[in-house]
C-alpha cells in the first residue's frame, strides 16, 4: 500500500511526538488532488484496528457494528433530506411561477392549479378558470379583457421575473459564490479526487436551495435537475461530517457523494434506477459494488420521501406521466433516427456556442458584471416569452403538454383536430384526424418557441445563478419532436395509400402518436448535450412511464451520441471542466510513442530532482526546500551520492510536523537533523536533538521505470487514482524523476 504505514516508532523514545498524531496530518490543501491509494490503505488500517478491538469487549463489538451500519444510516439521512428539499423546491417553484401572473384570493400560498382544485365553481371545460384565482390586472382594475389589461399583466410578469432573478443572483454573489451554475462539472471533478473546499458546504446548500426556486420561477430557460444533484451532494457532505469514518477519509467521503448524486437525480426526475445509472455512467470516478447498493438505497429513500410529499398532486413521482399505449411501427424508426440526428447536431451547436460565450465572459469585461448580465438576460427572456403561450408557462408544464396524447377531453390548442361526426369509436382510441386551425397556429407558436429556446439557453447556462440544463434541452427536443409527430400524423392521414403507410396505417385507425415523437426528441437532445446513453433511456422511461417505447428511445439516444461524437468527443460537462481548468484525467492525452522519461520532471536540461536524504538533512534545509519549491512532496533517498530511493513524503505533512515539533518538542532548532530511519543516526552529543519523521514517510511509493509507455502510466493513474508517480532509471533504484499527471488538465 502507498500509505504512511503503521511503523513501530521506537518505543520508549519520548522525543517521538508523532506517537500521538495531531489534527491535519494526512489531509490535503484546497485545490489539490487526493491520493486514492493512501486513503484506501488508511481505511484498511482503521478497519483492521476496529476488528481487533471488537474481540476485546461487548462495548467494542457494539461500536464495530455501529461503524459497519453508519454507511447505511448516512444513506438514509441523505435520502430523507434530499427528498424533502426536492419536494419543497417543487412546491415553491409551482407557487412562485404562478405568482408572476396572478394570485389566489382564498389562500395566498396556493398555486393556480391548487386554487381552482379547491373551488366549487370550476367546470371541467374551464378548469383553469375560477373566481378565486385572479390575474394581477383583474385584481387592480377589475377588468378581464382589453389591451390595457394585457399590457399591465405583461409589465407585471416582466417585473416579477426581474425581481426573482435579481434576488437570486444577489444572494449567490453575497453569501455563496459556489451556488451558481449546474454543479455537475464540479461534482464530477470532486468525485475524481479533487478538493474544492466550501463547494459542498452548509451555506452553499442553503443558498442553492433558495436561489434555485427563485431562478426557475423567474422564467429563465433553465431547469432544477442539475442543481438538485449538487444539493443532494451537499446533503451527503453534511452527513459525512457527523461520522469520523467519512469526515477523516476523502476516499470514503467520495463513495458517499457518488450515492448522493444518485439520490439527486432520483428526486429530480422521480427516477431512482436512472439516478443510480447516472451516477455510475456520468459523474462517478470510483464506483465499487458496495457503492452501487448504497446508491440504490439512497435513491429509493429519496424517491419514497418525495412521493410522500406528493408535490405534483397526481400521486405519482413524475411530472410527465404519459398514458398512451398505442404500438409503434418499424417505419417510424426513420423519423426517430432523424430526431436523433437533430439532437446530436443541436448538442454540438449548443456546446460550441455556450463554451465560446462562457470563454468570452471569462476573458472580457462582461464577467465583471454578473448581476447586470442576469438582469439583461431575464429581461429579454421575459419580454420575448410572454406573448407566446408556450414560452410563458414554466418549461416543465410545456414539456408535459408536448408529451400528452390528445384524448377526447383535452382542451389544449394542440388537440384542435376536426372530428368526424359519424365517429362511434370508444373515447380512448381516437383515430387519426385532420388538423384544425388551432393545431396550425400552435405549430407556428411552437416553431417560434423552438428558435427562442435554442438561442436563449446558450446565453443562460453558465450565468451566476443555479441553472440546470436537462429541462431546457428536453424542451428543445420535445418541441421539435411534436412538430415532426404532427407532420407524420397528417401525412399518414392524407396519404394512407402511400407504400410506407399502407401496411400499418388503415383509414380510421389511430396510427401515429405525436406525443411519442416529443418524448423521443427530448431524449435525443438531452443525449446530444450530455452524451448519456444508458442512464438517459432509463430516466426517460421512468420519467414518463412509457415502457413500451424503450427501443425508439434507445435508437434516438445512440444516434444523437454518434452524431455529436462525430463533431467532438466531449459533452457539455467535460467542456466546462476544461474551460474552468479543473484537473480531470482523460485517456487521450499522449501520443503512442511517448515514454515516462519524456513527460516526467525534471526534464533533461533542468536542475536535478529536489530530494531529501534519510538521515543527513537539517530542519533548516527542509524549510528552505519547501520555501524555494512548490512541489506536493519529495522523494527520500539514502544519500546524495547513492540516491537509492527509500520512500516519499508529502509537503503538507512536512510543514505541519516541523511547525508542531518547533512548538511542542524541546531541543528542535534549525540545525537539528531530520531522520526518516528506524533508529536515530550517530551524531555528536553536542549537536541539537534530532527530529524523527519516519511516521509520515510513505515506504511504498508507486514507481515506474523511465521506459514505461505513457499510455500505461496514464492508465495506472486513472485506475489506481494516484497523486504522483516516481520514475526510476532502468536497472537501478535511483530516484530519477517524478510524474504528477493529476494536476494537469486535459
Amino acid at each position: 500500500s502507498a500509505t504512511p504505514t503503521e511503523e513501530i516508532n521506537g518505543a520508549g523514545n519520548l522525543m517521538d511526538f508523532l506517537d500521538e498524531p495531531f489534527p491535519d496530518v494526512g489531509t490535503y490543501e484546497d485545490f489539490h488532488t487526493i491520493d486514492w491509494l493512501r486513503e484506501k490503505s488508511r481505511d484498511t488500517d482503521r478497519h483492521r484496528k476496529i476488528t481487533c478491538k471488537s474481540k476485546e469487549s461487548i462495548w467494542e463489538f457494539i461500536k464495530s457494528l455501529l461503524d459497519a451500519w453508519s454507511g447505511w444510516l448516512v444513506m438514509l439521512l441523505i435520502g430523507l433530506l434530499s427528498g424533502t428539499l426536492a419536494g419543497v423546491i417543487d412546491l415553491a417553484v409551482d407557487w412562485m411561477t404562478d405568482l408572476k401572473e396572478g394570485v389566489c384570493l382564498s389562500a395566498l400560498w396556493y398555486s393556480h392549479e391548487q386554487c381552482c382544485w379547491t373551488s366549487n365553481e370550476t367546470t371541467f371545460a374551464d378548469r383553469d378558470k375560477c373566481p378565486q384565482w385572479q390575474k394581477w390586472a383583474e385584481l387592480m382594475t377589475g377588468y378581464t379583457e382589453g389591451a390595457g389589461v394585457y399590457l399591465l399583466n405583461y409589465f407585471l410578469y416582466v417585473l416579477w421575473a426581474l425581481f426573482f432573478s435579481f434576488l437570486a443572483v444577489s444572494l449567490v454573489r453575497v453569501f455563496a459564490p459556489y451556488a451558481c451554475g449546474s454543479g455537475i462539472p464540479e461534482i464530477k471533478t470532486i468525485l475524481s479526487g479533487f478538493i474544492i473546499r466550501g463547494y459542498l458546504g452548509k451555506w452553499t446548500l442553503l443558498i442553492k436551495t433558495v436561489t434555485l426556486v427563485l431562478a426557475v420561477s423567474s422564467g429563465l430557460s433553465l431547469g432544477k435537475e442539475g442543481p438538485l444533484v449538487h444539493v443532494a451532494c451537499c446533503c451527503g457532505n453534511l452527513f459525512c461530517s457527523l461520522f469520523s469514518k467519512y469526515s477523516k477519509n476523502e476516499g470514503k467521503r467520495r463513495e458517499v457523494l457518488s450515492a448522493a448524486a444518485a439520490a439527486g437525480v432520483s428526486v429530480a426526475f422521480g427516477a431512482p434506477i436512472g439516478g443510480v445509472l447516472f451516477s455510475l455512467e456520468e459523474v462517478s470516478y470510483y464506483f465499487p459494488l458496495k457503492t452501487l447498493w448504497r446508491s440504490f438505497f439512497a435513491a429509493l429513500v429519496a424517491a419514497f420521501t418525495l412521493r410522500s410529499i406528493n408535490p405534483f398532486g397526481n400521486n405519482r413521482l413524475v411530472l410527465f406521466y404519459v398514458e398512451y399505449h398505442t404500438p409503434w411501427y418499424m417505419a417510424e424508426l426513420v423519423p426517430f433516427i432523424l430526431l436523433g440526428v437533430f439532437g446530436g447536431l443541436w448538442g454540438t451547436l449548443f456546446i460550441r456556442c455556450n463554451i465560446a460565450w462562457c470563454r468570452r465572459r471569462k476573458t472580457t469585461r462582461l464577467g465583471k458584471y454578473p448581476v447586470l448580465e442576469v438582469i439583461v438576460v431575464t429581461g429579454i427572456t421575459a419580454v420575448l416569452a410572454f406573448p407566446n403561450p408556450y414560452t410563458r408557462r414554466s418549461t416543465s408544464e410545456l414539456i408535459s403538454e408536448l408529451f400528452n396524447d390528445c384524448g377526447a377531453l383535452e382542451s389544449s390548442q394542440l388537440c384542435d383536430y376536426i372530428n368526424n361526426p359519424n365517429m362511434t369509436r370508444p373515447v380512448d382510441d381516437i383515430p387519426d384526424r385532420p388538423a384544425g386551425p388551432g393545431v396550425y397556429s400552435a405549430l407556428w407558436q411552437l416553431t417560434l418557441a423552438l428558435v427562442f429556446k435554442i438561442v436563449i439557453t446558450i446565453f443562460t447556462f453558465g450565468m451566476k445563478i443555479p441553472s440546470g440544463l436537462f429541462i431546457p434541452s428536453m424542451a428543445v427536443g420535445a418541441i421539435a419532436g411534436r412538430i415532426v409527430g404532427i407532420a407524420v400524423e397528417q401525412m399518414a392521414y392524407h396519404h394512407h395509400d402511400w407504400i410506407i403507410f399502407k401496411n400499418w396505417c388503415r383509414p380510421g385507425a389511430d396510427c401515429v402518436t405525436p406525443g411519442l415523437y416529443a418524448m423521443v426528441g427530448a431524449a435525443a437532445c438531452l443525449g446530444g448535450v450530455t452524451r448519456m446513453t444508458v442512464s438517459l433511456v432509463v430516466i426517460m422511461f421512468e420519467l414518463t412511464g412509457g415502457l413500451e417505447y424503450i427501443v425508439p428511445l434507445m435508437a434516438a439516444a445512440v444516434t444523437s451520441k454518434w452524431v455529436a461524437d462525430a463533431f467532438g468527443k466531449e459533452g457539455i460537462y467535460e467542456a466546462h471542466i476544461q474551460l474552468n481548468g479543473y484537473p480531470y484525467l482523460d485517456q487521450d492525452e499522449f501520443t503512442h510513442r511517448t515514454l515516462a522519461t519524456d513527460v516526467m520532471r525534471p526534464r533533461r536540461n533542468e536542475p536535478p530532482l529536489a530530494v531529501l536524504t534519510q538521515d543527513s538533512t537539517t530542519v533548516e534545509d527542509v524549510e528552505t526546500l519547501i520555501k524555494d519549491t512548490d512541489y506536493n512532496g519529495f522523494p527520500v533517498v539514502v544519500s546524495r551520492e547513492s540516491e537509492r530511493l527509500i520512500g516519499f513524503v508529502q509537503r503538507r505533512d512536512l510543514i505541519l510536523n516541523i511547525k508542531n515539533a518547533r512548538q511542542k518538542q524541546d531541543g528542535v532548532v534549525s540545525n537539528s537533523v531530520v531522520y526518516f530511519t528506524e533508529d536515530a543516526p550517530q551524531i555528536p552529543a553536542s549537536n541539537p536533538q534530532p527530529l524523527k519523521l519516519r511516521r509520515i514517510l510513505n515506504l511504498s511509493p508507486f514507481t515506474v521505470t523511465d521506459h514505461t509507455p505513457m499510455e500505461t502510466v496514464v492508465d495506472i493513474f486513472r485506475k489506481l487514482g494516484l497523486r504522483q508517480c516516481l520514475v526510476t532509471r532502468s536497472g537501478t533504484y535511483s530516484a530519477f524523476g517524478l510524474i504528477n499527471i493529476n494536476l494537469k488538465t486535459k
